[in-house]
C-alpha cells in the first residue's frame, strides 16, 4: 500500500511542482486550444462568429504569454520546464491556431496548405532553436539579447488581418485576392502571407532586440 501511494505521489509531484508563471502559460495553451474548436464549429456551421471568437482567442493567449514571463521574473521562478512550456504553448497558439483559422476562412486548396504546413513548420523550428540557442545569446545582464527571426506570436498580424475579412464577410469564395490555379491545384494568394511569416521566423540574418 505504502509503495502504491509512493508511486501515485511521484505521478502528481509535476504537477505541484508547477509554478505560477506555469499555470498562466497552461491558460495560453487552453486559449489556443479553445480557438481550433471554434474553428471546427465554424466549418460546422458556417457562422462567422465562430471564426471571430478563434481570432479574438489569439491576442488573449498572447496576453497570457507575456503575463507568465513577466511573473517568472517577478518570482524569480524561471525554469527550464517553464521555458519548454512556453513554447509548447505558442506552437498551439501562434502556430497551429492561425493555420487552423486560415484553413476555416477559405485557403482549403492543395497549395494553401502546403504553405500552411510550411509555416507551422517553421514556427516549430524556430522555437526549438530559440531554446536551444538561449543560452548562447545571453549577454552580460544574463538576458536574451535579441530574437534571430521574428518571434512567433507576431502571427497575431495574420490573425487580426483574417478577422478583419471574417468581419466584413470575406470568407471562402468572397476571400481577397480571390484564387488562382498552379498545375492541378488551387492557392489562395492571400496565403502568401504565411508563407512569408514563416521565412522570416527562422531567418538567422534578422536580429530583433527583445525588450
Amino acid at each position: 500500500m505504502d509503495e502504491a501511494r509512493s508511486k501515485q505521489a511521484r505521478h502528481f509531484s509535476m504537477i505541484r511542482g508547477f509554478h505560477l508563471a506555469d499555470w498562466i502559460t497552461l491558460a495560453n495553451a487552453l486559449c489556443g486550444t479553445g480557438a481550433l474548436f471554434s474553428v471546427m464549429t465554424y466549418l460546422q456551421q458556417q457562422s462567422p462568429e465562430h471564426l471571430l471568437i478563434a481570432c479574438g482567442l489569439i491576442p488573449l493567449a498572447l496576453f497570457f504569454d507575456i503575463l507568465d514571463g513577466q511573473v517568472a521574473r517577478w518570482r524569480h521562478a524561471q525554469s527550464a520546464l517553464g521555458r519548454e512550456l512556453d513554447s509548447l504553448a505558442d506552437v498551439i497558439s501562434f502556430g497551429v491556431a492561425p493555420a487552423a483559422i486560415a484553413y476555416g476562412a477559405g485557403m482549403q486548396g492543395m497549395w494553401d496548405r502546403i504553405v500552411l504546413g510550411y509555416f507551422v513548420a517553421c514556427g516549430v523550428s524556430r522555437l526549438a532553436r530559440y531554446n536551444v540557442t538561449a543560452e548562447q545569446l545571453k549577454g552580460e545582464s544574463g538576458k536574451v539579447r535579441y530574437y534571430e527571426g521574428t518571434p512567433i506570436p507576431t502571427s497575431l498580424l495574420l490573425v487580426l488581418v483574417l478577422a478583419v475579412a471574417a468581419w466584413m464577410g470575406a470568407l471562402g469564395d468572397a476571400l481577397w485576392l480571390g484564387v488562382v490555379h498552379i498545375g492541378p491545384w488551387q492557392m489562395h494568394p492571400l496565403v502568401l502571407m504565411f508563407a512569408l511569416s514563416g521565412s522570416l521566423m527562422i531567418s538567422r540574418t534578422l536580429r530583433i532586440p527583445k525588450p
